[in-house]
């Protein structure tokens, strides 16, 4: 924590060791140079195959989690405008413009 922020999360002690982090600091950036903020076009043509609609974060904006192009143990939370219907993932053109909102490490 920073100043009140959330910079990191550490989850599920397995034996030890933790099996999952997300980086919340928009100043980390990945090995390949992607942080918050990177827009989805910068990674992505399209979601098809690489992406899904995500569920699983509480957070008030819509969400798309993608598995990294460069590493299946790295995703990006992608968040944006969304007024389609609640549930269905938005088209390409849709989230081109949003942007990476969490990183993602799984082991």
């Amino acid at each position: 924590m920073e100043e009140g922020q959330v910079k990191l999360e550490f989850h599920g002690l397995v034996n030890g060791k933790v099996n999952r982090i997300d980086v919340l600091d928009d100043e980390v950036k990945t090995v390949w140079g992607t942080k918050i903020g990177t827009p989805f076009s910068n990674l992505y043509n399209q979601a098809f195959g690489k992406c899904q609609r995500s569920h699983e974060l509480t957070v008030s904006s819509p969400t798309v989690i993608c598995t990294s192009p460069q590493s299946q143990h790295v995703s990006y939370v992608f968040t944006g405008a969304w007024e389609g219907p609640e549930g269905l993932m938005p088209s390409d053109d849709v989230l081109k413009g949003w942007k990476v909102s969490r990183i993602i490490w799984k082991a």
